[in-house]
């Protein structure tokens, strides 16, 4: 099977006036104000990147993040401009070398956003109980440091969605944090606003992806500072940053049919690999699977066909 120069895997970009390489994206300098956002198909999976591309997931992660940018402007604003690959650019970029050169592959993964400071804190909320909550659930009853009700299950909802912070680690684990630090890091009043638009944006997503066959169990924010008003960067509700689960399957007490990187996670955890670098080479029969979850949560939320299908040989 051969595919078409849209979807080549990207692995690295190796693109000139590199500001950052992520775990999954690479970030590049254009002009002063702007930022080529570039999603690779690399995965990581227990804070390790794996060895293994998973083909065009990062045209997913990009496309759909997209979508959620431009449906959630109304609840708070964002660094989102354009896809690179549509062409729109502020106008001190019509004529930018880089954007004007970029290989389609890039293209169809890069998003073209506005630089802003970032804050680093990972902003998580929890709708369900499962993964790392489930585990600190089963051993203390809590989950973030509150007690929780007694008798749940893995896989159910909480009486209410959860804010639960993270630091944001370049590299290894990020650690819990409480509310006392995010205040402590950033201010009381940036804390609340940061706790209030991650679980504004959490409700909408979270009926508007019910409307469309998927559970968003949790999610994971980042948020920065443009002109001093705090805007939302980074990606937004994809498969990476979020588990989104089956509504037609659903059901507490195991784990959940998903469209999400999880079914990579249990493959890894069934393996026996002690979740310390190098990770191992994911198999075919995994990559293609994963791939095809990817896209199909990118399908049923925003209801548009695939545009970058395989071509035949």
């Amino acid at each position: 099977m051969m595919r078409n120069k849209a979807d080549q895997v990207v692995m690295d970009t190796n693109l000139p006036d590199i500001l950052h390489k992520g775990k999954v994206r690479d970030t590049y300098a254009i002009g002063s104000h702007h930022l080529l956002m570039v999603a690779t198909d690399r995965i990581s999976a227990f804070d390790v990147v794996l060895p293994t591309a998973i083909p065009q997931k990062g045209i997913v992660l990009s496309s759909l993040s997209a979508y959620w940018f431009e449906k959630t402007r109304d609840i708070v604003e964002n660094h989102f401009i354009s896809m690179a690959e549509q062409g729109v650019t502020p106008e001190e970029l019509k004529d930018h070398e880089l954007l004007s050169s970029l290989p389609q592959a890039i293209r169809t993964r890069g998003m073209i956003v506005k630089r802003a400071q970032r804050i680093d804190i990972e902003c998580v909320v929890r709708g369900y109980i499962t993964g790392s909550a489930w585990a600190e659930y089963q051993k203390s009853g809590t989950v973030g440091g509150d007690p929780m009700p007694a008798g749940m299950k893995d896989g159910d909802a909480f009486p209410e969605p959860l804010f639960t912070p993270t630091t944001k680690a370049e590299t290894g684990h990020d650690m819990p944090m409480t509310i006392d630090e995010v205040k402590n890091m950033v201010g009381s009043d940036t804390a609340k606003l940061l706790q209030d638009s991650t679980l504004n944006l959490y409700n909408y997503a979270h009926s508007h992806a019910l409307s469309k066959g998927i559970i968003i169990a949790d999610t994971k924010v980042e948020f920065g500072f443009l002109d001093n008003k705090l805007i939302l960067i980074d990606e937004l509700l994809t498969p990476d940053s979020s588990r989104f689960w089956d509504i037609n399957l659903y059901q507490p007490g195991k784990s959940q049919p998903n469209f999400d990187k999880q079914y990579v996670r249990d493959w890894l955890t069934e393996s026996g690999w002690d979740r310390e670098p190098p990770g191992p080479e994911l198999p075919n029969d995994i990559v293609n699977k994963t791939t095809e979850r990817y896209i199909q949560a990118y399908q049923l939320i925003t209801e548009q066909p695939w545009a970058h299908e395989q071509m035949e040989n």
